[in-house]
């Protein structure tokens, strides 16, 4: 259940006809995965179906590369999956290789580090990278990570910027004390001039970006390569970092669970993660598209 709990009425559907779309994008965490980060029969059978019908499925999360083996079955056709809020595209069938990358350039996210810690005192970072993830010793280690650099995000990011420093694909920005909205409202006041700032977790967590950088930057690349266009998209979304993709997809739906925000930005609304609202959709669209053929 996401923090603002379950909504279980039926599923709301945009106003006009019924998409024909040729690519499907959705979140994960909270969205297309139970709170148990499984992948149901239904939803699994839902994405097959979906992909055997000529409509492309496009995973688009702010997880990192190394936690894609919930649904690296499940990706069927191009392999590809967006990944750390678009930062980067990776092929699941290549071992999770990454295909591109969109940086966040370490002055930048030095600047940022120096703002926030001025700006919102009791900061915490870490710093995701190409090759794992590195933090602060006052920031919660989520989930352990044995290769894990613990030192101030000062040092960690003051590495050489030469083949041996990888990419740095987003800063996290952590805070005991504060609620999550009050600490994206502050994070964006203080240092939205220089980075893309947003959040998908319960927690006052924060996952920052290069400025125009987003879920919606990589997805419309990706669909531009495939000539897709906004108005063949249908997307699903559940926290904040899903809401400039919602707003770009041409049909979007807001889980059950969702954050008001990404309620005000999608154009439909379906039930919870826990009810399968992913696969209760694509069910229908396949459904009408069989109806109309």
């Amino acid at each position: 259940m996401g923090e603002d709990g379950a909504v279980t009425s039926a599923p709301q559907r945009p106003d006009g006809p019924f998409p024909a779309p040729r690519l499907i994008a959705t979140d994960l965490d909270g969205t297309l995965l139970r709170d148990d980060k499984s992948v149901s029969l239904r939803t699994v059978a839902a994405l097959a179906a979906a992909e055997e019908a000529g409509i492309e499925v496009f995973f688009v999360t702010g997880r990192p590369a190394r936690w894609m083996d919930v649904v690296s079955e499940h990706v069927h056709g191009h392999g590809l999956a967006i990944c750390a809020n678009g930062a980067a595209v990776v092929d699941l069938h290549a071992g999770r290789e990454f295909v591109q990358v969109r940086s966040l350039p370490r002055a930048t996210a030095l600047t940022v580090v120096e703002t926030l810690r001025g700006a919102v005192p009791g900061t915490s970072f870490a710093v995701e990278t190409t090759t794992g993830i590195n933090y602060e010793p006052a920031y919660p280690p989520f989930f352990q990570d044995p290769g894990a650099t613990v030192a101030t995000a000062e040092k960690l990011l003051r590495q050489e910027s030469d083949d041996s420093a990888p990419p740095v694909l987003k800063l996290l920005a952590h805070h005991a004390e504060l609620a999550p909205d009050e600490f994206l409202a502050l994070a964006r006041s203080a240092a939205g001039a220089y980075a893309a700032i947003t959040r998908s977790s319960p927690t006052a967590l924060l996952e920052i970006s290069e400025l125009g950088v987003s879920k919606a930057s990589t997805l419309e690349l990706c669909c531009a390569e495939r000539g897709i266009s906004p108005a063949e998209v249908v997307a699903f979304g559940d926290m904040p970092n899903d809401v400039e993709m919602l707003r770009w997809a041409g049909t979007s739906y807001a889980m059950g669970n969702a954050h008001p925000d990404v309620i005000a930005a999608a154009s439909g609304r379906t039930v919870d993660n826990n009810e399968d609202g992913v696969a209760v959709v694509i069910e229908r669209i396949l459904a009408e598209r069989a109806a109309h053929a």
